[in-house]
């Protein structure tokens, strides 16, 4: 299994961080990337010019990064997940490691790794457990495949936080999925509920309330976080929890609960887009200082009249 030369797809927040901190992992000769904001005229320069300074091979298309690449690593919002396998099948060269990072539901990871497998790749799927940035490449990391095992024994060496479930497709993202369930519902209650608090000047007693039946966990700056990533990371999360939602949905139960929390972050992503959030100090999240969220979800709402 050669894992020398590496090739990220996505080459946003994730894809940052997996570029810049393998990079200088021992047997690691190359590292190049390929994103489709390479090419936007907005963005695009930008992106480049990040690459550039980190010492990362912009490639212009996907069959320049198959080309350059002995291991593969997709990171790409949850949408786009079939897609890119889907594009990569047409270039990938046989023997390569194509490492599925993305949040999507275990039938679409089958799909990805069909597709993959009968190009002459190696399929891994990966279920990354919690949020990368303050991880890093040691996020925790679920893998399934057959060569899941030899992966996770390979990524160790790189001090990677990687652990094989199952040599079947699915299992890893169905943990990660059923995780997410829970985890992005959260973030949308808190939202919800905080936000609620908030209009009617009850916060510091209903927070006090949650304070006292799970001391152990600071809900002012839990709840700062979760409004800040929601916040930056709306779109994405809804993406995840649609995938979520399908998996469900796959077991036979109605995703009733996961459909209305891609709805509300979603919402919230729309808000960021539109500058809701664009006064809101840049460190609230450190500052636990949720309330400012609240406020420019308040002030929206008084100046949208709903």
């Amino acid at each position: 299994m050669d894992l020398s030369r590496i090739g990220i797809i996505g080459y946003g927040e994730v894809g940052k961080i997996f570029a810049s901190g393998l990079k200088a992992k021992n047997g690691v000769t190359s590292m190049a990337a390929w994103d489709m904001k390479f090419k936007d005229e907005a963005s695009g320069g930008v992106e480049l010019s990040h690459a550039k300074q980190a010492g990362v091979q912009a490639c212009a298309s996907m069959q320049a990064l198959c080309a350059a690449s002995s291991f593969i690593i997709s990171a790409v919002t949850a949408s786009s997940t079939l897609a890119v396998a889907q594009e990569a099948a047409k270039h990938i060269r046989a023997g390569t490691v194509f490492l599925d990072l993305n949040s999507a539901s275990p039938s679409t990871k089958q799909k990805c790794a069909a597709l993959i497998d009968a190009a002459g790749g190696q399929y891994v799927e990966a279920g990354v457990m919690t949020s990368v940035p303050p991880y890093g490449i040691q996020v925790p990391m679920l893998l399934g495949g057959s060569l899941g095992e030899n992966l996770a024994s390979l990524l160790s060496k790189w001090e990677l936080d990687a652990k094989a479930v199952s040599e079947r497709i699915g299992v890893a993202s169905a943990i990660k999925m059923c995780r997410s369930v829970m985890i992005k519902g959260l973030e949308a209650l808190v939202i919800e509920s905080y936000s609620t608090a908030r209009f009617y000047g009850v916060e510091e007693e209903m927070i006090a309330t949650l304070q006292e039946t799970f001391p152990s966990i600071d809900w002012k700056q839990q709840g700062a976080y979760f409004f800040s990533r929601v916040v930056q990371h709306g779109k994405r999360r809804a993406e995840e929890m649609r995938e979520s939602a399908r998996t469900v949905q796959e077991a036979g139960f109605e995703p009733l609960m996961t459909s209305a929390i891609a709805a509300k972050q979603q919402w919230v992503a729309d808000l960021a887009t539109a500058g809701v959030f664009k006064a809101v100090p840049k460190d609230a999240a450190k500052e636990r200082d949720w309330q400012a969220f609240a406020d420019a979800l308040l002030a929206f709402k008084l100046n949208a009249k709903i």
